[in-house]
């Protein structure tokens, strides 16, 4: 199982498992498709939406946990 952590990519996590998704689309973060977001850590997406990082990265691990 991945590990994401706050400097883990966007477009890394979506590699993983696209269907986290909804997840960023969640916080305000509708640029996906972007080449520039997707090379964004979680810190630093987090900070553009301000979000709270460790929530977000709890999120994305409780989704992915049992791919």
């Amino acid at each position: 199982m991945a590990q994401i952590t706050k400097d883990t990519i966007i477009g890394e996590i979506l590699d993983i498992d696209e269907t986290t998704a909804p997840i960023f689309l969640s916080i305000g973060m509708h640029c996906l498709g972007c080449p520039a977001s997707r090379g964004e850590t979680v810190e630093q997406a987090c900070a553009v939406h301000g979000v709270d990082v460790d929530e977000l990265v709890n999120a994305v691990n409780e989704h992915i946990k049992d791919k």
